[in-house]
């Protein structure tokens, strides 16, 4: 489990009166309009509850992000295992509810888990897979340091963008 804390957001394990902010992030049709639509509410309400009381151990993961000031869960952030083209890449992850938008909140989050991924847990390249009409994430993959690579076919036909950075190339980003 990744706990991290900038001056604004808090990364932190699952607790239970997250489940319902999730689900109604998850479930958000212009959250999810570039990542495959909004997921089926009722099955993440039983798998984000299970998480609550068994969480996963696994370091690739994703977790609630909450705003410090108002102690609110904002967003849904981490790193996952996504297979590109028969290799095992980690895929830096940031899905924010639209009230959050545009204040930086994405950038902030992604410097500090690029950070801790190349720091403390030895990875050496995080990957974005990105909708190229997301010009927001594109933009946020950028001022993490991230380069795009090319276009590729996801399982399913959706094409997306690779976007990625390997340590010692990343910039001081600001959000």
């Amino acid at each position: 489990m990744i706990r991290l804390e900038t001056e604004r957001l808090r990364l932190r394990p699952i607790q239970s009166e997250d489940v319902e902010p999730l689900v109604d992030l998850w479930t958000d049709p212009e959250v999810t309009r570039f990542m495959g639509g909004p997921r089926d509410g009722t099955q993440l309400k039983t798998w984000f509850e299970e998480d609550v009381i068994e969480p996963a151990p696994d370091p690739h993961d994703l977790w609630p992000v909450e705003e410090i000031a108002t102690g609110q869960v904002i967003g849904h952030c981490g790193l996952l295992d996504k297979e590109i083209e028969g290799e095992t890449e980690i895929e830096l992850t940031y899905v924010f509810a639209v009230p959050a938008w545009g204040k930086g909140f994405a950038t902030e989050i992604a410097v500090a888990l690029r950070d801790h991924a190349f720091e403390k847990m030895g990875i050496t390249r995080l990957i974005a897979l990105i909708d190229p009409d997301n010009g927001a994430s594109q933009r946020i993959a950028e001022k993490v340091g991230m380069r795009f690579e090319r276009d590729l076919v996801r399982p399913g036909g959706a094409i997306r963008r690779l976007y990625a950075v390997t340590v010692g190339e990343k910039p001081d980003a600001k959000p």
